[in-house]
């Protein structure tokens, strides 16, 4: 999205209540969980390796074939997850999701068909395998999502209560095997109950449940936390992508890490430079409205570019020109020297460009550069929408030396006061070296003729 061309970048979409964006959130959010979704296929494949390479050593049998299909359909299933995964509610996600369960229940409970036991239901049922539940409901946390780990505590404690009930209804069991268990450990009721293959064990498969629903609440609660987070850090995000509309890189590092440092109202001394197209309104006369505003926006990121390169801050943008300002928010060591810098450094890229543009057939753009050193004042202004601004004579005085190159005939021109700032924090003549002085020039809306410099 680009910037407006006649005013200061706008302000950021409406906000929600408690303050964050909407668009700009369900975007993080939307990140947040496509990453999520990624860790969350990846941890499930290692996972899936580890059982895989793991069932053979500890039980090497053909009949682990079974299972290492069921593996598979996991690891297949995670990828189609992933494929789905969205912010928000999905139908299709949330059915994969109960497919996991599915898949994983099958494996528990299903006789293996290439195994040659015959185990009462009941003991399939109690064999240990609800454990691997756990890994699923670990690898939803992955995805950041409160309401998928809420989903899978609850479709998981429900479907294992249900096969529960099934098994103590359907199941008629193997009494031999009960006779002999009670023969064998006749003298402790409670162990031979627990031995017993035909007792599904009720008690411990309710605390199983419980046990279940315990860590997934307290994980969705974990990553309602974490969206919450999320959420914040989206908040950040867009602050600090705000301020990197207006201010170059280093300056977004200084204001991230301080409070609210643009609220207090002062005067300081600031660089002002002024950037406009020559005779932009005679290019445009003739070119349609896409052509124009194709131009203006190659012409403001070359400018905006020089600008954050050397330190500035961009104030506004001017239809065809902008103004930036070296020093603000906080003065540094080298602000007029930094201007000064990025004015030739605009010419260059300007002819850069206009080497490109001749190249291409289309005719060349002129730009031209009005710079002062002054005092001007600095901080907040406005009611509801705050707009960090730098107001002052000196802000004036670079807007009418810019408008003096042409009377003047030149690209560049910058004032007295600014080159004396300059030599000051250069050291020597080298950084005004090929500037020419003219004395005495009348600057339109002052009362005093001032010392100018320029460049051809």
């Amino acid at each position: 999205m680009t910037e407006p061309l006649s005013s200061k970048p706008s302000s950021p979409p409406p906000q929600t209540v408690d303050g964050s964006n909407s668009d700009f959130a369900e975007a993080a959010l939307e990140r947040h969980k496509r990453e999520g979704m990624e860790l969350a296929v990846r941890a499930r494949w290692i996972a899936m390796a580890a059982i895989a390479v793991m069932l053979p050593l500890i039980n090497f049998r053909f009949e682990m074939v079974y299972y290492e299909l069921l593996l598979l359909a996991l690891a297949l299933n995670g990828w189609a997850q992933r494929r789905v995964a969205r912010v928000g509610r999905s139908r299709i996600e949330l059915l994969l999701l109960f497919g996991d369960l599915a898949i994983m229940t099958v494996a528990i409970i299903v006789p293996n068909p290439l195994s040659d036991a015959d185990w009462p239901l009941a003991a399939e049922y109690r064999s240990g395998g609800f454990m691997y539940f756990f890994i699923l409901l670990a690898g939803a946390t992955l995805a950041y999502s409160w309401r998928t780990v809420v989903a899978m505590g609850v479709w998981t404690s429900a479907l294992w209560l249900l096969v529960l009930g099934f098994v103590g209804l359907l199941s008629t069991g193997d009494p031999a095997l009960s006779r002999a268990a009670d023969a064998a450990f006749g003298f402790d009721p409670e162990l031979a109950e627990l031995l017993d293959p035909n007792n599904p064990l009720y008690y411990i498969r309710v605390q199983e449940v419980v046990v279940f629903l315990i860590v997934a609440a307290t994980l969705a609660v974990s990553m309602r936390r974490f969206s919450h987070l999320v959420l914040g850090h989206a908040a950040l995000e867009r602050e600090r992508a705000n301020l990197a509309r207006y201010f170059s890189p280093n300056v977004v590092e200084e204001l991230s890490h301080n409070d609210e440092p643009l609220k207090q109202v002062r005067t300081q001394d600031v660089a002002v430079l002024f950037v406009d197209i020559v005779g932009f309104t005679r290019y445009a006369a003739d070119k349609t409205p896409q052509d124009v505003i194709a131009t203006l926006r190659q012409f403001h990121q070359r400018m905006e570019d020089q600008v954050f390169r050397h330190g500035g801050t961009l104030d506004k943008y001017l239809g065809d020109g902008l103004m930036a300002t070296f020093g603000t928010p906080v003065a540094g060591d080298a602000d007029a020297l930094n201007a000064l810098r990025c004015a030739r450094a605009m010419l260059r890229s300007m002819a850069d460009w206009n080497a490109e543009r001749a190249a291409a057939g289309e005719p060349a753009i002129r730009a031209s550069v009005g710079l002062h050193y002054g005092p001007a004042v600095l901080g907040n202004i406005g009611a509801n929408r705050l707009e960090f601004a730098v107001i002052g004579n000196t802000v004036n005085v670079a807007s009418r030396v810019e408008a003096l190159t042409r009377d003047l005939s030149v690209e560049l021109a910058a004032t007295d006061a600014l080159l004396q700032r300059v030599r000051v924090e250069a050291g020597d003549d080298e950084a005004v070296a090929a500037l020419a002085r003219h004395d005495g020039l009348a600057i339109r809306g002052l009362d005093t003729k001032m010392t100018v410099w320029t460049l051809a």
